[in-house]
């Protein structure tokens, strides 16, 4: 993937060296992150699960970093890939505005709750901010099995910035309304799977138009679509179960299956058209 030399915003919030923060609470679907926090960190789930579910917590007061563009290249790679994602959707969606971008290590304080690495990437409504612990990177490829490849983990970062849009056109919104109203669980996480795959999808909207918003100082090489499907199929919710050694059970999927994550990136990319990304149709 082409990259260095694109354009930056200078919008994001540095953290690390700061240490963890102290507040209770959580991001991005429970279910997944309990998983992945026990493959790759060895956390009970049942802990991570709780944190997770506290939205709101209390705790130490708010932690705050350098703004700006980080120096290191993995700092930098992630503004660059931002700015583009936000170029991308400023043409997509009337009255975008872009998400905060915060980096840190280990933990951090965010507005909705206590964000730890083991929760992978994740977006937090309550701040409109994506958060990355860039550490993680490197355990979901050496332990998860996903591609190291700049386009994967672009991939991963255009995800999460898929939930901010969803947030501002209130899809989420309508979802967790619906999640309420559901007849059990597996309902609920029917809209769970909805709501994920439609990220998905928008990440491969974002690749498509990556290069045409940015005269091409962001672009996707040849090879690059697979690398990220091979993260997309590392990550689904039936790859995880069975890595983690148990029985794989649909309903229990809050991410989607290994196909359907595959399926939705490729119908992003394909059309570079975020109206085909309706993954609720049928849920």
């Amino acid at each position: 993937m082409r990259w260095r030399g694109g354009e930056t915003s200078g919008r994001i919030e540095d953290r690390r060296g700061l240490g963890g923060g102290a507040v209770a609470g959580g991001g991005i679907g429970v279910g997944v992150l309990a998983i992945i926090g026990y493959l790759v960190f060895g956390i009970d789930p049942a802990t991570t699960t709780q944190l997770a579910s506290q939205f709101g917590g209390v705790g130490a007061a708010e932690q705050q970093g350098r703004v700006g563009t980080p120096q290191d290249e993995a700092g930098r790679f992630v503004d660059v890939i931002g700015t583009n994602v936000d170029q991308v959707w400023a043409q997509k969606l009337n009255g975008y505005q872009p998400p905060m971008v915060k980096i840190y290590e280990q933990g951090t304080s965010t507005g909705c709750g206590f964000g730890q690495s083991a929760m992978g990437p994740f977006y937090c409504p309550t701040d409109k901010t994506v958060y990355l612990d860039l550490g993680f990177w490197q355990e979901m490829e050496t332990k998860l099995g996903a591609s190291g490849a700049d386009f994967a983990r672009a991939y991963v970062i255009a995800h999460e910035f898929g939930h901010h849009v969803q947030t501002l056109t209130g899809t989420s919104a309508q979802v967790r309304e619906a999640q309420q109203r559901a007849q059990g669980e597996a309902e609920a996480n029917q809209y769970s799977v909805a709501l994920e795959l439609q990220a998905d999808c928008y990440a491969g909207v974002w690749a498509k138009n990556a290069a045409a918003v940015s005269n091409g100082q962001v672009a996707l090489e040849p090879g690059d679509i697979e690398e990220g499907m091979k993260t997309a199929q590392a990550i689904g919710d039936d790859t995880l179960q069975r890595r983690s050694g148990g029985q794989v059970s649909p309903e229990s999927f809050t991410h989607g299956s290994a196909a359907q994550r595959v399926e939705w990136l490729q119908r992003g990319y394909q059309s570079g058209d975020p109206s085909v990304c309706d993954t609720f149709s049928g849920a």
